[in-house]
């Protein structure tokens, strides 16, 4: 089993706490895992993008080469399409499907959708919407992480489990809300 992610986003989306939580979940699986990280624009509203590298193999590199990624997750259309070309020809994007407007030349939002509908493999998911009616629109990293979640190769249950050690010291409330918004991206995904 070896699974290469590419997860993106603006900074305060909470690409790192996905990142997380796969982590925990993939450490609780016994695979082994590589992450390298940019998030140096995240405090400005600027690109945040993570490689997660999964394996039940060691790693010998936490950087994904050009074409090898089996998966993109993506909290914002314009992020998941930057990094495209790191994706399989067979890979899946998860993104969002609305925009984090934080430029002034940013694309025209039909251009993006008509972009993202040539991708033959891919769920499109307005996830602030599903966040919201799952308890708060905070939980929209989850959501995606939900919907997600059937390409990771690791068990819902896990990824539940990480879920509920990552929000812990957060209190009860918070990670009940965070599985149900869980719950709610991958119900959407296996749909």
């Amino acid at each position: 089993m070896k699974t290469d992610i590419i997860l993106s986003g603006v900074g305060g989306q909470g690409i790192l706490s996905i990142a997380a939580v796969i982590g925990e979940a993939a450490l609780s699986e016994g695979l082994y895992m590589k992450q390298a990280e940019v998030h140096g624009m995240s405090q400005r509203g600027g690109d945040v993008q993570s490689n997660l590298r999964l394996s039940d193999q060691p790693i010998a590199s936490d950087l994904i080469p050009l074409g090898s990624a089996d998966l993109i997750i993506s909290l914002e259309p314009m992020e998941a399409l930057r990094y495209l070309p790191y994706l399989k020809k067979e890979g899946w994007i998860v993104t969002n499907s609305q925009p984090f407007v934080n430029i002034p030349n940013y694309p025209d939002f039909e251009q993006l959708k008509a972009e993202l509908d040539k991708l033959p493999h891919k769920v499109v998911l307005d996830v602030e919407a599903i966040a919201k009616d799952a308890g708060s629109v905070r939980a929209s990293n989850i959501v995606m992480l939900g919907a997600a979640t059937p390409f990771l190769g690791i068990e819902f249950e896990k990824i539940a489990d990480g879920v509920r050690q990552i929000f812990a010291r957060k209190g009860e409330e918070v990670v009940s809300l965070n599985l149900r918004a869980l719950q709610a991206g991958y119900d959407l995904a296996k749909n």
